[in-house]
């Protein structure tokens, strides 16, 4: 399948951000051959240990990378949104070492890897794009390891809180001071390495202190750089592009 529906238009989107890519570049994009799969809230995309044949592009709805330790406790790496290439590294390493699980109903397009190495050698702005784009999670992933290290409860959740809803924003999702949150509280604790009772009563400090205002999962957030400074959020780390 190829080209009969505007499956990579959010990715394009994102793409055009990180590296100037001219017609023929979106073209060769667009040109891709690809399935389409409509996935289940919670269904498991990726799994840890299997060999990979084929890169994942979030078409809709939203996803998290996880691993798991031998206790069984899971530790979730990173949330994502529609554009987001979820295991771009398995363009050079044909063996998953971490999960990818879906937070939503989703539709994922599977490119090939063959088809995107193509793509990156005759096409080398979309290389960059999407070396920068591997660059950018990195960042993301280095970000999340000092919020779960070195920030209290409050900040960690008000940290991952300002993260969401500014790559929601950029990913043209609608305006950062209000939104849905897809993830579940105990998703979000295993986020920020707290329980899922912490998460629910910081969540309720923050409503009481004016920060935000929520209602179940639909977040106002009210005053947005009181949200920055509890957070300690300085969004350089997404390089103005995630």
């Amino acid at each position: 399948m190829s080209g009969q529906i505007d499956a990579f238009g959010a990715m394009i989107r994102k793409l055009e951000r990180l590296a100037n890519l001219d017609e023929i570049d979106r073209a060769a994009i667009e040109a891709l051959s690809f399935q389409v799969s409509t996935v289940a809230p919670g269904e498991t995309i990726v799994r840890e240990g299997q060999r990979v044949s084929q890169c994942c592009v979030l078409l809709d709805g939203f996803a998290f990378r996880h691993k798991v330790a031998a206790n069984g406790n899971r530790q979730i790496l990173s949330f994502h949104l529609p554009g987001d290439i979820l295991d771009l590294q398995h363009l050079f390493l044909p063996r998953a070492d971490h999960n990818v699980q879906t937070i939503t109903a989703a539709q994922v397009a599977w490119i090939p890897i063959d088809a995107l190495r193509s793509l990156i050698r005759e096409r080398p702005a979309v290389g960059e794009a999407l070396w920068q784009d591997s660059l950018i999670d990195a960042s993301i992933f280095r970000e999340w390891v000092l919020n779960v290290g070195q920030r209290d409860a409050k900040s960690r959740i008000a940290h991952m809180l300002c993260e969401f809803a500014i790559r929601r924003a950029a990913a043209g999702l609608g305006s950062p001071e209000q939104f849905e949150l897809p993830m579940t509280q105990e998703q979000i604790a295993d986020a920020t390495g707290l329980t899922s009772v912490h998460v629910n009563r910081m969540l309720q400090s923050f409503g009481a202190e004016g920060v935000i205002r929520r209602d179940k999962r639909n977040i106002s957030v009210a005053n947005w750089d009181r949200m920055r400074r509890v957070a300690d959020f300085d969004p350089a780390y997404l390089h103005a592009a995630a």
